[in-house]
């Protein structure tokens, strides 16, 4: 890496002055706000007050001296090249004053030979131009296409850079700029690169056949080979130098031909192993003793899986879900969206970087697949070897979302360099299971009327229409997935059913859906979100507060620490937020005031309405109408108030654990019929306009409920599993049981990989006791509304619960619930209860990570919590719903 950097404001023959810069990767807000010339824009109204910088010019400058071993340079075959391994966005690069790069693309690695160009003392120049205002000329240089963005203003349009820097719904305006990746002088006689092991299976997938391939550049003849990382013995290796492939389209490509025998399978997590193995290269020359003498090493790790994504006609429309290894998975994970606005800061060159600590989050929350999406970046190796190494599966999306993209020429020849690059980048590591062209750019073509004939096979004839990135999701990229990558799915965008349905007409049938007609569209109560599925959700979402915490570090005074103050509704980007949350509390809880009532009430309505999905969907596998769920979305990008079950500062909310239980190996499911509270009599003609006349004591009386139990089917136990599942109805008032409980044993319950029906449209009914009350003749009665209260023993042991409350839970009483947290020791809290107890939340800090939170409680329930840290458990504040 090259020290010693400094930037200025303009270009480079502007006057601006120098100031310190961190060395790459690094950006324009660092270092301003290093210098003190710009606020913390993630606090109160900061974002305002850096707005100004993504209009300038910005530029970064170094020296370094010759390198010593680049001696005579071509003269001795010895090389050197700078390596910038991304720069964002609108570059030129000057070396001694000479031009050596240009480049318009962020998501590009680019290396210049500058053998011939060094002197003894050396000055390196990067500048920087606008990217918003090099966007707007873009735009007025191609009138022939017309540009339509959501979320942003257009220029973001013909901009290949990061398409969240221009803003989203749930992410501020911070238009990063810098050299937001590595820059390095390399100095080399030899050099190995674009390690990969090419490979198919068998049928019984006992054995990987395929080649090694390897790029080789100067002296040596490069020769490889396979380790077991399980048993760190050598699996195969090349018994002589790799031939040259002869490749007129990749000189220096070198193959081998392999067959490996008893593979070693890797498998999402829950499935079984993550088995991985290292390639090896190396390339040798002899010394004076004829003795092999390493010039280059490189080494990266793989794994052997075989992936399908099952599209077949069904009795259902057309399946989609993913087959690894000729198992069928049931995925169930979260979108994930770049988990910061300044990239640079979380660049981690030793130790545990923070994707490592992301995707255990995830793993941890059981979830198997992460959705990386397409308004954001392809994210860097460590991110994959992560998911690798956690067996969690990554959808990868192409970087475009929600615009109409143009196709000239010099854009066409950037998305390509673009695709190339990352999917070579990204073919090796097993847990890239698809890659999918764009995030719902068919609904722009949908909602606007573009041109868009599905019988037109002719892809030249595509540019023609005003709707010509077809070519580049139906032609191009799967060109580029088909040609650099192997058994890998392409998917054209997410949504996708056949083209002509994505959300305003959405045929929840075929293909993925993106489902939001929950918060946004048209606002249907989150408990139908059962019925609001799809083959497979690959986005839907409910909105929920931070913990306090969050909010305390960007909420520096303390007047703007409520509900609906202007730093508070600042910070949240969503359309219609504060109505929209305001709709859904209200509609289900007895709203409270103060921040932190508010914030929990928030949080317990995500994790109910995400809990409730989660569930039912996964209850739709045993036919595989469902074939998985991807809430919206996992982290945020600043701390903010958002669809996000993860918040900034790495805290889960009571939503990310509701996810956990719903996902666990086994798991059980109850579910009573939604009878909306708000809906006129179902009695045909009789009533012939909306009214709000309701009878709502019907929502107590007879109750329809359905028991499941959910399993991935991966314990295979011959049948010698108990399973028992016990169903209470507890009285919310008393805590008493309003009715007999049900005992059911449960067979072939960790071999089935679907879902058992244990109860269907079960039916409980409590009367509403004495019709009169003597104190009060007049009054009505209403029945005594009951929570239904499922648990899953397994061998004695309890492995999954699950609630069903009477709704709304406005309409219910919760005084004196007689709750007691007790700490056995420092790192374990207890909860119980005398009555039932809604959304029992600890609120979380950092130096926390709790095995569970954000749960109800019901009498003779014992709920143990723990923390994996040393901070003492009772210090955590606690509440749940209508406390006092």
């Amino acid at each position: 890496m090259i020290p010693g950097w400094t930037f200025k404001q303009g270009g480079r023959s502007s006057d601006g002055e120098w100031l310190g810069a961190g060395d790459p990767p690094t950006e324009v807000h660092r270092d301003l706000f290093a210098n003190g010339r710009a606020p913390d824009y993630r606090k109160d109204l900061n974002e305002l007050a850096v707005r100004w910088i993504a209009d300038e010019t910005w530029t970064y400058r170094t020296t370094f001296a010759r390198p010593e071993a680049h001696g005579k340079g071509q003269d001795e075959g010895v090389k050197t090249v700078l390596n910038f391994e991304g720069l964002d966005t609108f570059a030129t690069v000057y070396l001694n004053d000479e031009p050596i790069l240009s480049s318009d693309n962020m998501f590009l690695q680019h290396r210049v030979d500058v053998t011939s160009k060094l002197a003894d003392a050396n000055t390196l120049e990067i500048e920087f131009e606008s990217a918003r205002l090099k966007g707007l000329e873009l735009v007025k240089q191609h009138p022939e296409h017309r540009f339509i963005v959501h979320q942003t203003e257009i220029s973001r349009g013909p901009v290949r850079k990061a398409q969240y820097h221009w803003g989203w719904d749930w992410g501020p305006i911070l238009m990063a700029c810098g050299p937001t990746k590595p820059v390095a002088l390399e100095t080399y006689a030899c050099r190995l690169a674009d390690l990969w092991v090419r490979y198919e299976l068998s049928a019984d997938l006992k054995t990987a056949r395929g080649v090694v391939q390897v790029t080789h550049e100067g002296a040596g003849e490069p020769r490889v080979e396979l380790v077991n990382n399980q048993t760190g013995a050598v699996a195969w290796s090349s018994a002589a130098a790799l031939q040259a492939a002869r490749s007129q389209t990749e000189p220096g490509l070198y193959e081998a031909a392999f067959e490996l025998h008893d593979v070693q399978l890797w498998w999402p997590r829950g499935y079984g192993a993550q088995a991985l193995y290292t390639a090896r290269a190396l390339a040798e020359v002899p010394d004076e003793q004829g003795r092999p003498q390493v010039l280059h090493r490189l080494s990266q790790t793989t794994g052997f899986r075989q992936v399908e994504l099952v599209q077949a006609p069904d009795a259902h429309g057309r399946s989609f879900y993913f087959r690894i290894n000729q198992v069928d998975v049931f995925v169930g994970g979260s979108c994930w969206i770049p988990l910061d606005n300044e990239l640079s800061r979380h660049h981690a060159s030793s130790g545990e970087s923070s994707y490592e600590r992301w995707i255990r989050r995830a793993a941890e929350g059981n979830q198997t697949m992460v959705r990386v999406w397409g308004g954001g970046v392809y994210e860097p190796g460590a991110f994959y070897t992560a998911a690798d190494a956690q067996g969690v599966l990554v959808w990868q999306d192409f970087m475009f979302a929600c615009a109409n993209y143009p196709a000239y020429p010099q854009y066409l020849d950037s998305v390509e360099r673009e695709a190339r690059q990352n999917v070579r980048r990204l073919r090796r590591h097993p847990s890239v299971v698809l890659w999918a062209g764009n995030n719902e750019d068919y609904q722009i073509v949908e909602r606007y009327g573009l041109q868009y004939d599905v019988s037109e096979k002719d892809p030249e004839r595509w540019l023609e229409t005003d709707f010509p990135a077809r070519y580049i999701y139906e032609h191009l990229l799967p060109k580029v997935v088909e040609t650099e990558t192997v058994g890998v799915p392409y998917h054209p965008s997410s949504p996708f059913g056949d083209g002509t349905s994505t959300v305003l007409k959405v045929d929840p049938t075929i293909g993925d859906v993106h489902q939001w007609n929950v918060w946004h569209g048209t606002m249907q109560p989150y408990q139908q979100l059962p019925e609001m599925g799809g083959r497979f959700v690959s986005e839907f979402g409910m909105e929920g507060y931070p913990h306090l915490h969050t909010l305390e570090t960007c909420l520096t005074r303390q007047e703007d620490r409520r509900p609906g103050s202007m730093a508070m509704d600042f910070r949240n980007k969503a359309i219609g937020h504060s109505r929209r949350l305001a709709s859904y509390v209200s509609e289900n809880f007895q709203v409270r005031g103060d921040l932190a009532g508010f914030a929990h009430l928030t949080q317990v309505m995500q994790s109910d309405a995400v809990g409730a999905a989660y569930r039912a969907w996964r209850r739709q596998w045993a036919e595989r109408k469902c074939g998985g769920v991807l809430v919206w979305q996992l982290n945020d990008c600043w701390p903010t108030a958002s669809w996000a079950v993860v918040d900034y500062h790495g805290l889960p909310k009571p939503a990310y654990h509701a996810i956990r239980r719903a996902m666990r190996p086994v798991a059980v499911g109850v579910q009573r019929r939604f009878r909306d509270w708000t809906a006129r009599p179902a009695d045909g003609e009789a009533w012939q306009r909306d009214t709000g006349h309701v009878d709502v004591r019907a929502l107590w009386g007879e109750v329809r409920f359905d028991v499941w139990v959910a399993s991935n089917g991966q314990k295979d136990d011959g049948g010698t599993t108990k399973a028992r599942l016990t169903v209470r109805f507890v009285s919310v008032a008393t805590g008493h049981e309003v009715a007999e409980a049900l005992v059911r044993d449960v067979a072939a319950v960790g071999r089935t990989n679907g879902t058992v029906e244990v109860l269907r449209d079960a039916t409980v009914e409590i009367p509403p006791g004495n019709q009169r009350d003597a104190r009060n003749p007049d009054a009505v009665s209403v029945p005594d509304p009951f929570v239904i209260h499922a648990t899953l023993h397994v061998d004695d042991q309890l492995v999954s619960s699950d609630c069903s409350w009477p709704e709304p839970i406005k309409y219910l009483n919760f005084a004196d619930r007689g709750v007691k947290v007790s700490y056995p020791d420092k790192l374990t809290a207890v909860v119980t209860a005398e009555r039932p107890v809604k959304g029992f939340v600890f609120s979380e800090v950092p130096e926390v990570s709790l095995s569970d939170n954000g749960f109800d409680v019901m009498p003779g329930e014992r709920r143990e919590v723990k923390t994996a840290s040393f901070y003492a458990m009772d210090r955590l504040k606690w509440r749940y719903v209508d406390m006092d």
